[in-house]
């Protein structure tokens, strides 16, 4: 053995692609299930194609998700309300602002949530409305819980002092003075 080369040095590594076995060809082996076999003379634009048609689904897909997935949000703050009970105290006060301020900072970044699943082929539409009126439903349940909590100047007593004094219309005077 020469210095500098090794054992592997006159060797040649090949690897032969025919099937030269007696056997029944793997042609004859059918295909696992749900493996297509693709023709080559498949043009690639139809490939193509149908790749994009997957991935405008996909996104279409996705972006039903999104939009679905205040509704998920809207049970739960429903039952921590509900939990919260109906008195004014500090955790019913922060668990009904945080029903208030967790859908409108949701419907301040609509287009930042949907950008992922823009494309030309997938109308954003009715997802984005549909997380639109969802996020409105969990504000609507906030005022609710407000409402229920007093908190609402709802009544004719909530604006009294913005009220001018009323004007008397009887006045007394006069009697018998009793010792």
């Amino acid at each position: 053995m020469e210095k500098g080369k090794g054992v592997m040095g006159s060797r040649k590594w090949a690897v032969e692609f025919t099937d030269s076995s007696a056997t029944p060809s793997t042609r004859d082996i059918p295909d696992p299930p749900g493996f297509t076999r693709v023709p080559h003379d498949q043009d690639d634009s139809v490939l193509s194609r149908q790749k994009k048609d997957a991935e405008a689904n996909w996104k279409s897909q996705k972006a039903w998700e999104v939009a679905q997935a205040p509704f998920k949000n809207l049970l739960m703050m429903g039952f921590m309300m509900w939990m919260a009970g109906s008195t004014v105290h500090l955790f019913s006060i922060g668990i009904t602002f945080s029903a208030l301020w967790q859908p409108l900072s949701a419907l301040q970044g609509v287009g930042k949530v949907f950008q992922p699943y823009k494309d030309p082929k997938v109308d954003l539409l009715a997802p984005k409305l549909l997380y639109i009126a969802l996020n409105l439903g969990g504000m609507l349940l906030g005022l609710w819980k407000l409402n229920t909590l007093g908190l609402l100047p709802t009544h004719a007593s909530d604006w009294v002092s913005s009220l001018p004094p009323a004007r008397e219309v009887e006045y007394s005077g006069g009697g018998i003075a009793l010792h």
